[in-house]
């Protein structure tokens, strides 16, 4: 009942006439009481008098408010600027009043009215304190009940049908807290002016930040399945906070619960609808196989560990150095009630450590996920990233071979189209040994490629998410940067894939949209953390770091792609390589050179002739290796010590 009233004075055009009768009968009260002051608190004026004074003051009064429109405002927001309005409205009611009395004394129009000086001067001061003390006191205790007696929040509701349904029962069968649906939002026109339980369903137009703030919407809850991405942008740009219902699939017994009902995340503003893959054959590929997981604790590695333990796999070999963060996948397992697994703490890069792990459980496929990536960090640490990179992949291939493994998927990156940073050449240097490898190996190796990830250690997102838990400002290398993105679900399901349908020598690769430009992803983020741009969390533009490209490519010069089944799952074809002379080179650069930072990244570069640094250090010798290439044809003995003596 109490909830029902504040609905109803909440109402901008239902309580404004309320208000402009209440604010007459203020005036027209404090006008007697003035005449009270005036005579001493007794009733010895002419009441013939003040009855004929009354219907011109109330007919001033309704004039004064509705030129001012003071009765207009929401009384529970009253400010300084709705005290200054009634100021006015007062002084007008004065003016009319005093007006009126002068031109009837010179013409005489009425003979039988006035109304002393006297009375209009603490008339008006009676009504401007009373006035502005009706506001604060309603104020006051709308504020008070507000808060001691109902406790519940207004909302919108994004979609009308089924879903939207569901969501407005469990919202008002919630007892912990008490939820007001103000309104249904449709994209569907002939749902327009129709109603549910009586509340209305209007268009997403109607929906600004007027609305939202003259209805006092605390949330807008989207349970529309099939929102267009351009509308959920619109709807996040509100100042209001956005929640999403989840797919009716991960309801509790069919069921919704308002706890399931969670904030909008930034993988929902992807430019591109989530890739699904469903492939019924990857429950065959997997049972009974013993699988190597490499980097299993990291975010792809705990990803792929999490999906494959859902298959019937005969064991899970989780193998990672970081031992903390293994421990916390192996825990995860165990409370999902997973056994079948064995987290082993190991460097790829000791191989007679690696070769023992195949020979105890002898795997019939691999998973490498494990890889230094930290653009930045890489490019001061070029032998490093060769350890990792290429000599830890090199290792476990070599292994996987020599212990005929059915499939080995490695997974790579698009920072290695076309590489500008240490990292992306070492990652495709690793694609080249690989290829190499295929062409004397009985193992299937298969390699995935594919950009960012969402919320993966060390993205931006985390990045980001803590500099707003820390008040800004967010910090951003380039304003015109674009990244690909995708989900670590997604992307697991892509080396998942590439594992089933593989054949051996490939590059898989995702059609993944458009490229989304990171400035406006931070924007979204602090707009999805109910903060606004710039006023309370702003950007800082840092310029670009060592390594670091403007844009990412899938496919490097001279790459194209074939079809596969699935319409967003693409087949690098890459250009041939003299496979004898690559894997030597490569072998060469992961036993010498160690620590001799220069000479390992010149090394790459001749290995690699896409490889152009970027902001890097290391731009000064991309102009020695198109030297070494113009002298290479004179003789390949001189063409080495001239390349020394660079």
């Amino acid at each position: 009942m109490v909830n029902n009233y504040f609905t109803y004075l909440s109402q901008k055009y239902a309580s404004k006439w309320l208000v402009l009768a209440i604010d007459l009968t203020i005036v027209l009260l404090t006008f007697f009481i003035a005449y009270l002051i005036r005579f001493n608190f007794t009733l010895d004026f002419d009441l013939k008098q003040f009855f004929i004074q009354l219907p011109f003051l109330a007919t001033a009064t309704t004039l004064s408010f509705l030129l001012t429109g003071s009765f207009k405002s929401v009384i529970r927001h009253t400010g300084f600027a709705d005290v200054v309005n009634l100021f006015k409205s007062i002084t007008v009611i004065s003016f009319i009043c005093i007006a009126a009395v002068s031109v009837n004394r010179i013409f005489v129009i009425f003979p039988e009215f006035t109304i002393p000086l006297s009375i209009v001067v603490m008339h008006a001061l009676l009504s401007f304190v009373a006035l502005s003390a009706s506001r604060l006191l309603f104020k006051m205790s709308y504020k008070y009940l507000k808060c001691q007696l109902i406790t519940s929040k207004r909302v919108l509701i994004y979609g009308a049908g089924d879903s939207g349904i569901v969501t407005y029962n469990a919202l008002i069968s919630n007892v912990t807290t008490q939820f007001q649906v103000v309104g249904f939002i449709d994209d569907n026109s002939k749902k327009k002016g129709k109603s549910i339980n009586g509340i209305s369903i209007f268009s997403k137009e109607k929906i600004n930040n007027d609305y939202i703030e003259s209805h006092k919407i605390d949330e807008l809850i989207i349970a529309s399945k099939n929102i267009e991405k351009e509308n959920l942008i619109d709807l996040v740009n509100l100042n209001i906070k956005i929640t999403k219902v989840p797919p009716i699939e991960d309801w509790i017994n069919g069921e919704l619960s308002v706890k399931q009902i969670k904030q909008v995340q930034i993988e929902d503003l992807l430019g591109r609808p989530p890739i699904e893959i469903n492939n019924p054959n990857l429950i065959n590929e997997f049972t009974g196989e013993t699988v190597i997981v490499t980097g299993a604790a990291g975010s792809i590695g705990s990803e792929l560990v999490k999906q494959l333990s859902n298959f019937d796999v005969k064991h899970l070999i989780l193998v990672d150095q970081a031992e903390s963060a293994l421990y916390d996948v192996q825990q995860d397992l165990k409370q999902n009630g997973k056994h079948n697994f064995t987290a082993i703490v190991a460097d790829i890069r000791d191989g007679l450590r690696i070769d023992t792990i195949f020979q105890n459980h002898k795997p019939t496929m691999v998973f490498h996920a494990a890889a230094y990536k930290h653009v930045p960090l890489m490019e001061k640490s070029p032998y490093e990233a060769i350890k990792i990179n290429v000599n830890g992949t090199k290792l476990l291939a070599d292994t996987a071979s020599r212990y005929n493994v059915k499939k080995f998927v490695f997974v790579s990156t698009d920072k290695a189209v076309n590489p500008t940073s240490v990292m992306g050449a070492t990652k495709r240097m690793a694609e080249m040994y690989i290829s190499c490898l295929q062409k004397e190996s009985k193992t299937k190796f298969i390699t995935t490629r594919f950009g960012n990830v969402l919320g993966s250690n060390g993205s931006v997102i985390p990045l980001f998410k803590k500099q707003i838990e820390n008040g800004g400002p967010l910090t951003l290398t380039h304003k015109d940067i674009t990244r690909y993105f995708m989900t670590i679900p997604e992307a697991s399901q892509l080396v998942l894939e590439a594992g089933t349908m593989g054949k051996g020598g490939e590059i898989f690769i995702f059609d993944m949209g458009e490229s989304v430009k990171i400035y406006d992803l931070a924007e979204n983020m602090i707009k999805l953390s109910g903060l606004r741009f710039p006023e309370d969390i702003a950007i800082k533009i840092t310029g670009l770091r060592p390594g670091e490209k403007l844009y990412e490519e899938l496919l490097a010069n001279g790459e194209n792609t074939l079809s596969t089944y699935h319409k967003k799952i693409l087949i690098s074809k890459t250009r041939e390589l003299d496979y004898d002379k690559v894997r030597a080179q490569i072998e060469e650069l992961c036993i010498t050179n160690r620590f001799q930072n220069n000479n390992i990244v010149m090394k790459m570069k001749r290995l690699i002739p896409e490889y152009k640094s970027n902001n890097s250090d290391y731009e000064r010798f991309d102009k020695r290796v198109q030297i070494y290439k113009k002298v290479k044809g004179i003789s390949q003995n001189r063409a080495d010590k001239n390349y020394g003596n660079l």
